[in-house]
């Protein structure tokens, strides 16, 4: 897991944010990339519309640090196995 310090997490913009109002999952590099898609399913207090909309920051944050995504919808993200 990639680690920001609070002073460190609290520079980065709302944009580097997949869920910007709530500043949560940090994508600003390629491991946070990863850690937002790991860790996705367990923000809590979001809507779909939410949902999708950080799913959309994740994917154009995927494409600037060449991280493959298996995926192509958050919804997909339960059925890995699959």
């Amino acid at each position: 897991m990639a680690k920001l310090s609070s002073k460190q997490r609290d520079t980065l913009s709302a944009d580097d944010f997949a869920f910007p109002k709530k500043r949560k999952e940090p994508i600003e590099n390629a491991a946070h990339v990863r850690d937002a898609v790991a860790r996705f399913d367990q923000v809590e207090g979001v809507s779909d519309e939410e949902r999708d909309e950080a799913w959309s920051r994740i994917k154009r944050a995927a494409k600037k640090y060449s991280v493959e995504l298996r995926e192509q919808n958050w919804r997909d993200l339960g059925n890995r196995n699959a």
